[in-house]
């Protein structure tokens, strides 16, 4: 099995390439060992000193890392990877369809902005998230209130240098020429 690595626009965040499917349906973002044992990968990930996030897409995985040299942890995250696909276990644990609840959870915007929603959402699946994915990311709808769109970052966006830049340059121009009702985007 050969895994390959990408850079990310965050330096504390590296993509690896299995050439295997990841997440079949959906992501799944893990900021924490305890968040991690919902899937057997993410805590073998966790387990290697310096890891402190971990994020799944369709078919890579970023790891976000604390203070700790990419020269010292990228062999043993190849290892806990490879190892992995290699032992036949399941990505995720228990539940397959908990990346979805993730992230359907928590959406709020008023009766009257369904519409809206819409074609934000629309915007978001087939202009911004292919886009953020390549970089190791991605942002998620969380909500429409007043004329701001509320967006979760995840992977290797969460925590970057260069995503405020993103959403205020990339996405929130993007949706402003599209949706005349959008005023501003922000994160939370």
């Amino acid at each position: 099995m050969f895994i390959q690595t990408e850079a990310t626009p965050n330096p504390a965040t590296l993509k690896f390439l299995p050439g295997k499917v990841v997440m079949e349906k959906g992501t799944a973002d893990f900021r924490n060992a305890t968040e991690a044992e919902a899937s057997p990968l993410a805590a073998r990930l966790f387990d290697v000193g310096g890891v402190t996030g971990v994020y799944f897409g369709y078919d890579f995985i970023t790891v976000t890392k604390d203070a700790a040299e990419w020269q010292h942890l990228k062999p043993a995250i190849l290892g806990s990877i490879m190892e992995h696909f290699m032992s036949g276990q399941p990505i995720m644990g228990g539940s397959s369809t908990l990346a979805e609840e993730f992230d359907e959870e928590g959406e709020f915007f008023d009766e009257g902005d369904e519409t809206v929603v819409e074609t934000i959402k629309e915007l978001l699946e087939t202009r911004v998230r292919p886009a953020v994915a390549q970089d190791g990311g991605d942002i998620t709808f969380k909500g429409y209130k007043d004329g701001t769109v509320y967006l979760n970052m995840k992977g290797a966006c969460s925590g970057c240098p260069s995503s405020t830049a993103t959403l205020k340059h990339g996405v929130q121009n993007l949706l402003k020429h599209f949706v005349p009702e959008v005023q501003a985007v922000e994160a939370l």
